[in-house]
């Protein structure tokens, strides 16, 4: 039965993967983002308790 022999499928399924592995990578990584992060201030913000009353 030709179809259980996996010597032209296997060579098929490597040759597509090396295909998609040489191609899709710089597509995605020369991805940039539209709004870069701004670093936060190292300085802690004074927080002050809340001073309900519970009763």
């Amino acid at each position: 039965m030709p179809q259980l022999d996996p010597a032209p499928w296997f060579a098929i399924l490597v040759f597509s993967w090396m295909i998609l592995l040489t191609i899709i990578p710089p597509k995605v990584l020369a991805h940039i983002f539209p709004n870069e992060p701004t670093s936060q201030s190292t300085q802690k913000s004074k927080t002050e308790t809340w001073n309900w009353p519970w009763y």
